[in-house]
């Protein structure tokens, strides 16, 4: 499914996600997980926002207010998972194979 390219860009992105996070202030100290973790929560949040009030974007009006947040969501993954030396890339290609083997539903679960 997933090759080395992918890894690549999965690493790529989360550097230029990190190193903008850097250059605008974001980790001249250490951040703690769980402020970490809130963020993303948060724009989490607000993915939920868009899909009950939809719309353009306030910031980029050419993409939907839940197109933006879901990029949000993605962005603060990156950065995170750069400032703590995360596989992630690797760990959707392991995760997306583990799936394959699931049963319809997991089993009967309703959600």
């Amino acid at each position: 499914m997933m090759t080395k390219t992918f890894i690549h860009e999965i690493e790529q992105l989360k550097t230029e996600c990190y190193q903008n996070a850097v250059d605008h202030g974001w980790w001249e100290t250490e951040r703690n997980d769980g402020e970490l973790v809130a963020l993303m929560h948060s724009e989490c949040s607000e993915i939920l926002e868009g899909l009950r009030h939809p719309g353009p974007s306030e910031h980029i009006p050419e993409f939907t207010a839940v197109e933006e947040e879901l990029a949000d969501v993605i962005i603060r993954i990156a950065d995170f998972s750069k400032a703590r030396k995360c596989r992630l890339a690797e760990a959707i290609i392991a995760k997306m194979a583990y799936n394959e083997t699931r049963t319809y539903k997991h089993g009967g679960k309703k959600f």
